[in-house]
């Protein structure tokens, strides 16, 4: 009895870990996001051209990722958890309103850059707190529930951002509101870090032994990742494309974000859920409909752009739940930051050369876009697959 009690209570505690980091990423996804959803058409205004914008988002993500390296090395040999989430996250946020200063595409891209590298600090150390407090509510679950908080704020940033755009009509406006959400979710972090300070102590020491170093499925795991990386089309490449073709009007550029944001909440607790149960699979699939995304956004009207954002949304979800929830059941706690640090940095590495590829494309081919981005995220379903087989031979899908 004594026993049970003490599980629940655990269990317990692990929810409201996870749905507090949950609140910090609400509102600071409706900074950043709410940002994201204009630097297509920011940057086209400020003069840059679809090399530029495709180049300087590739670019900030290869940063934004490659630093996760370190970060996650740092992780592991201080455990200063929280001073480094704390780190990352101030500069992640404040870089956001200071683009309303921004008078030319060269200081806007920079900051824009800063913004990653504040991410790229605080997520590996992040994610290794909440594997932590995932081992008891399920791997799946607990960072599909994150994930959709998460998205409840990048719904409502790109939305604030609309009805500043529909009304006013001033982006410098828009990026300053960003302020607040970017102010709210400092604060709920700093309560986290007073109601948890060893978050570590979530997860149970247990006498499973797994090897010192990355077994052979994290790395093929991070191959089917990387395929995904590359083909993945960044939303300012899709919102400068609407902009350029007048396909869809600026209010509704960040709205089809926000639309694309709700469809990733939904598919994060939908397919976390789904991880659970199934395991590596999951991806596959998420990999097929994703891959369906590239030609409604690049070739459809303004219904196939609707269609083709949601499977976008999907794919999303998907990358920033279920890709996180499997690493917590592949490696061993000691080595989790790391494990996402390099996760994150090869991530990033593909995020760029694909989008930096995909933005050169774009002022030459779309088909040859299209295309591109399709083939290489269907490459990623084999390699899924064979990962999904090792992981059946050591342990449970969803497992940790």
């Amino acid at each position: 009895m004594n026993r049970l009690l003490s599980m629940t209570r655990s269990k317990s505690t692990a929810v409201k870990f996870v749905v507090l980091l949950g609140v910090v990423s609400l509102f600071a996804d409706a900074t950043y996001e709410g940002a994201r959803s204009i630097t297509g058409p920011f940057l086209s205004l400020l003069g840059a051209s679809g090399t530029v914008v495709g180049i300087v988002a590739g670019f900030g993500e290869l940063v934004g990722y490659g630093l996760r390296l370190v970060s996650g090395y740092l992780t592991d040999r201080t455990r200063r958890y929280w001073a480094i989430t704390l780190t990352g996250y101030a500069l992640n946020l404040l870089a956001v309103p200071v683009l309303a200063l921004a008078g030319r595409w060269e200081i806007a891209a920079a900051l824009l850059i800063a913004e990653r590298i504040g991410k790229a600090l605080r997520t590996p150390a992040r994610d290794a707190m909440l594997s932590y407090a995932t081992k008891e509510v399920g791997r799946g679950w607990g960072f599909g529930l994150h994930e959709a908080m998460d998205q409840i704020g990048a719904i409502a940033g790109p939305l604030l951002v609309t009805g500043v755009i529909a009304t006013q009509n001033n982006y410098p406006l828009a990026f300053a509101i960003l302020a607040i959400p970017a102010l709210l979710a400092m604060s709920v972090l700093l309560t986290a870090r007073w109601l948890y300070p060893s978050p570590q102590d979530l997860e149970p020491v247990t006498t499973e032994i797994k090897p010192a170093g990355f077994p052979r499925a994290y790395w093929i795991y991070l191959a089917a990742v990387a395929f995904v990386a590359a083909g993945y089309a960044d939303f300012p490449l899709i919102a400068y494309h609407f902009e350029k073709i007048s396909s869809v009007s600026d209010e509704w550029i960040p709205l089809l974000y926000a639309i694309a944001m709700g469809v990733d909440a939904l598919a994060a607790l939908l397919f976390g859920r789904w991880f659970d149960y199934a395991g590596i699979p999951i991806l596959m699939l998420a990999s097929l409909i994703s891959a369906s995304s590239a030609p409604l956004v690049f070739l459809g009207d303004f219904r196939l752009a609707v269609l083709g954002m949601i499977l976008w949304g999907i794919g999303m979800g998907a990358q920033e739940s279920i890709l996180r929830a499997a690493i917590a059941g592949m490696v061993s706690r000691e080595r989790r930051g790391s494990a996402y640090g390099i996760f994150n940095t090869g991530f990033g590495v593909f995020w760029f050369f694909g989008s930096a590829l995909m933005g050169i494309l774009y002022d030459r081919s779309l088909p040859a876009l299209i295309t591109f981005s399709v083939m290489m995220q269907l490459a990623s379903v084999p390699l899924f697959f064979v990962v999904g087989r090792q992981l059946r031979k050591s342990t449970k899908p969803g497992g940790g």
